[in-house]
């Protein structure tokens, strides 16, 4: 795919303005000297939300003596922005209710009224550094969470090399690893767009088909295997068109388009409940009427990607409040 085309808008969750510098992770003293450190900054995070600000614009970001870390804290760097400045991550517990304003009394006095979001809420407003260093505290702190004990022994694991290294007392050590998955706009000959129903979603909710890429599979073959399995149908024209980091827990979304060689869908297993195909007008339609949602929302790519071939703006064919798409 080098040098290959993306029709696809740079996605919100691959921006980025931050040196991760890894180089610097193995050095054992690196985060006890941040911590001591007054100019640097640090993210707060609780479970799966963090603190930001009220209207959602920017993280806040603490120096180390209000943040009080304990032992019960994970402790992450997570890079440098580009005039040198560094910044950790810390990772608690989530709290009984985080859906209002920060805790002063734990997480230092912001500047201004702070909340706890989720980075499906953040991701369009925060601006490139703050994006990474979200995206990067989610992924990192929801593989520490999976990984507490050793996969080949069974043993306690404790955290090494700045947060990035989990190891074991019988020395075997574990990565954070990121699951590759494709996303894709399949349209038929007809240039109709094909949505379909996940057997767990509600009525009414569709969307592009997506799927993990397996061991020893390229990506085209990936895209042309969940395809057929999904709904039964051949594809040729595999092309990519974008990606971005999906830390949801830990995933990397791969979108491509493709065209159907025919038609007639067939529904191998009972993974999908409903599939149909789309024209534009039909489409539009639904969307005026709300009889089409989906579980994407302007920051995945699922949206993008029907947007794209829509041709429009989804926002602007929504009577109201945006429906989640």
């Amino acid at each position: 795919m080098t040098g290959a085309p993306r029709i696809l808008p740079e996605l919100a969750l691959s921006r980025s303005a931050l040196d991760r510098s890894g180089w610097l992770r193995g050095d054992a003293g690196l985060v006890p000297r941040l911590l001591d450190d007054e100019g640097t900054q640090v993210v707060v995070s609780r479970g799966d939300l963090l603190q930001a600000r009220a209207d959602g614009s920017a993280l806040v970001l603490h120096r180390p003596v209000e943040v009080r870390v304990t032992a019960e804290d994970l402790v992450v760097y997570l890079g440098a922005d580009e005039g040198g400045g560094q910044y950790l991550g810390v990772a608690r517990d989530p709290m009984p209710d985080a859906s209002g304003p920060g805790d002063p009394a734990r997480d230092g006095a912001a500047d201004e009224p702070s909340r706890w979001l989720g980075l499906r809420s953040l991701g369009l407003t925060l601006d490139p550094l703050d994006v990474a260093l979200a995206s990067t505290l989610a992924g990192i702190s929801n593989w520490h969470r999976a990984h507490r004990f050793c996969s080949r022994c069974g043993l306690p694991t404790a955290v090494n090399s700045s947060g990035w290294v989990r190891r074991c007392p019988e020395g075997h050590e574990s990565y954070p690893v990121t699951s590759p998955a494709v996303i894709m706009a399949v349209v038929d000959r007809q240039d109709r767009l094909l949505l379909a129903r996940n057997a767990s979603w509600p009525e009414g909710r569709l969307s592009v088909l997506a799927g993990f890429v397996e061991p020893g599979e390229s990506l085209e073959v990936a895209v042309a295997r969940e395809v057929k399995e999904e709904v039964g149908l051949e594809v040729e024209a595999v092309e990519y068109a974008g990606n971005q980091p999906w830390p949801f827990p830990a995933s990397l979304m791969l979108a491509f388009t493709a065209r159907a060689r025919d038609g007639q869908l067939r529904f191998a297993d009972d993974e999908i409940a409903e599939a149909r195909w789309y024209s534009r007008d039909e489409l539009r339609a639904d969307i005026r009427a709300g009889a089409v949602l989906s579980g994407g929302t302007p920051i995945s790519v699922a949206y993008h990607l029907v947007e794209r071939w829509l041709g429009e703006p989804i926002a602007a064919l929504q009577d109201g409040p945006p429906v989640p798409w």
